[in-house]
């Protein structure tokens, strides 16, 4: 089963997003990004803070609120046909860094993006025994 480990939130006052995470529901900042966006985690679960710079998959004007939900699973490569095969396509690949941070991005229906991936502070999925 696949796991909610991301979720990216844009806003137009990045540091002031984080600082409410920070402040009020104890998130620890754990990457500040040279495009601005700062990521947070509860030890479980990243929230990345985005600026409102970048359009979306279709050109589309950003806007604020979730801009993507991200998933760690156990087999990538079968979550990859599995969301093709469900109409998802597949419109980027993002490597940040090192092997702690990347992701393969989906869009589904509604023109929802959905990432496959792994993002700094958040927990493995458990292999079943």
């Amino acid at each position: 089963m696949a796991k909610i480990r991301h979720i990216a939130y844009r806003a137009a006052d990045v540091g002031g997003m984080a600082n409410f995470f920070v402040n009020s529901l104890e998130m620890k900042i754990t990457q500040r990004r040279k495009n601005g966006a700062i990521d947070l985690s509860d030890g479980t679960i990243n929230i990345t803070v985005l600026p409102m710079l970048q359009a979306g998959p279709n050109g589309e004007a950003p806007r604020q609120g979730v801009d993507h939900i991200g998933f760690t699973v156990e087999d990538e490569e079968k979550a990859f046909r599995v969301l093709e095969d469900a109409g998802a396509r597949k419109i980027a690949t993002i490597q940040l860094g090192s092997a702690a941070h990347y992701e393969a991005k989906f869009q589904g229906p509604e023109g929802i993006v959905v990432d496959v991936g792994n993002w700094i502070g958040t927990e493995p999925i458990e292999k079943k025994a």
